[in-house]
């Protein structure tokens, strides 16, 4: 297969939003070193104290919505124009800055701020700037809605859909992952069953770095956008 037509799957993380002003929840000062994981991250913590939960994803949201996409965010989109073959984005960020950037096909592995759930009927609506306890669902009524987000122990987005993609990929990416959250940190694993070339573009090495045929290491915003020109030129 010709690189003109090549199919190419791209797993981004936190890293590449962290040049937007969004950190991870492993950054030192930001709204996740003020909780606990368990608190405000998992089903059981949403039971114990949804005020608190809701608080911490209003605030979060706030953040996202301030933010603006960076130029990985908006170099990806130009892949995703420019390149005659398929170009799949799976993000396990909730931020919504890859469709700001331009993206036009996005899978979010774990959600979106700014969406909202119910947990007692499933259905889906936008969610509000702040979000309260209690707040019923358009659906069904129950008191029942929570952040369209997956928690620590459940089950992440499209995951049929991910491993469809990555069986026909021909070149994987990791952008800005930890490679410490599965089954995403597996990708990798998946395409290369599929014979796909892998490369990792992180701020420095993943957990992971060591299972992927290429490494590139520096700001998102800047290994991004040259790695994008790179295959545009190529195609």
């Amino acid at each position: 297969m010709g690189k003109s037509s090549q199919k190419i799957v791209i797993l981004t993380g936190a890293g590449i939003s962290a040049e937007s002003g969004l950190g991870t929840f492993r950054d030192a000062g930001g709204l996740w070193a003020q909780h606990r994981i368990e608190d405000v991250a998992t089903p059981e913590g949403f039971a114990r104290n949804p005020d608190l939960v809701h608080g911490f994803y209003n605030a979060r949201r706030v953040q996202a919505a301030g933010a603006d996409p960076n130029p990985a965010h908006q170099a990806l989109a130009r892949l995703q124009r420019e390149h005659p073959g398929e170009v799949v984005i799976v993000t396990q960020n909730v931020d919504g800055l890859h469709e700001a950037g331009g993206a036009q096909r996005v899978l979010h592995l774990h959600g979106t701020l700014a969406g909202a759930l119910c947990a007692a009927c499933s259905h889906r609506w936008a969610a509000p700037m702040e979000m309260q306890t209690g707040q019923p669902c358009p659906a069904c009524a129950a008191p029942a809605g929570r952040p369209d987000v997956v928690w620590f122990g459940e089950m992440p987005y499209f995951m049929e859909e991910i491993y469809a993609h990555l069986a026909g990929a021909d070149l994987f990416a990791a952008i800005g992952t930890s490679g410490e959250v599965y089954p995403a940190a597996a990708f990798v694993d998946e395409a290369h069953l599929a014979g796909a070339h892998t490369v990792e573009l992180n701020l420095e090495p993943s957990a992971t770095a060591s299972r992927f045929s290429e490494r590139r290491f520096g700001p998102a915003s800047e290994t991004v956008p040259a790695w994008v020109a790179e295959l545009l030129r190529q195609s």
